[in-house]
């Protein structure tokens, strides 16, 4: 009875030493739980820091590639101010603010007061936005055509380089001397007095004359 009463003990205490060990081993499954939990938390966390921060530069990228667009240069310039207002009334500051590739052939405020009066009032009446918007796009060709390309398309050409503008009419750019000149479709032309000037969305030409196409 006294060996058998010694073994009940001995077996209790090892039973209680096994709970108590496998007590221990929750204990340590249930900190390393929570230990991993905070891990994932903190990187979630890390990660959203990293998108704001992400869309911040992006928004930031966003707003100089727009500053420095095309629209964006003509409305800091104070010789195309007339551009500029004549832009907003098409509704075409938009499209030129906007990431693209284009040449344009901008006309300085000298050239927009060169166009009789009565032509530059009735172009910015509310009934006649698709004639102005049409004017405007006369000026404006797919593509960035820098100086040294217009340079030698012209030289290519034999004197000329003929190319559509985005509302389907076409221009000519030859050389007077050192100086390009583009010459519209009434066969006027007008002298590039500004070139090659760099946009996030394409190039800018300032010219001393309104461009018109033949009617």
């Amino acid at each position: 009875m006294k060996t058998l009463k010694t073994l009940t003990v001995v077996f209790m205490a090892g039973m209680l030493t096994v709970a108590c060990k496998n007590e221990k081993k929750d204990d340590i499954q249930l900190e390393g739980n929570t230990t991993v939990e905070g891990e994932i938390s903190e990187v979630s966390n890390a990660d959203g820091m990293n998108d704001a921060a992400m869309k911040e530069k992006m928004d930031e990228e966003t707003e100089a590639a727009r500053a420095n667009s095309i629209a964006g240069l003509a409305q800091v310039n104070a010789d195309l101010s007339s551009l500029t207002m004549v832009l907003q009334s098409a509704q075409l500051d938009t499209m030129l603010m906007k990431p693209g590739s284009y040449t344009v052939f901008a006309p300085s405020n000298h050239a927009f007061e060169k166009l009789p009066e009565k032509t530059r009032q009735e172009l910015m009446l509310p009934e006649n936005k698709a004639e102005l918007t049409s004017v405007l796009q006369y000026h404006v060709a797919p593509g960035r055509i820098t100086s040294d390309k217009l340079d030698m398309a012209i030289k290519n050409g034999g004197g000329e380089y003929t190319f559509k503008t985005v509302n389907g009419d076409e221009l000519t750019a030859m050389k007077n001397g050192d100086q390009i000149v583009i010459k519209d479709g009434r066969g006027k032309k007008a002298q590039v007095i500004k070139g090659n000037v760099e946009a996030s969305n394409g190039i800018v030409y300032i010219i001393d004359d309104v461009l018109m196409a033949k009617k």
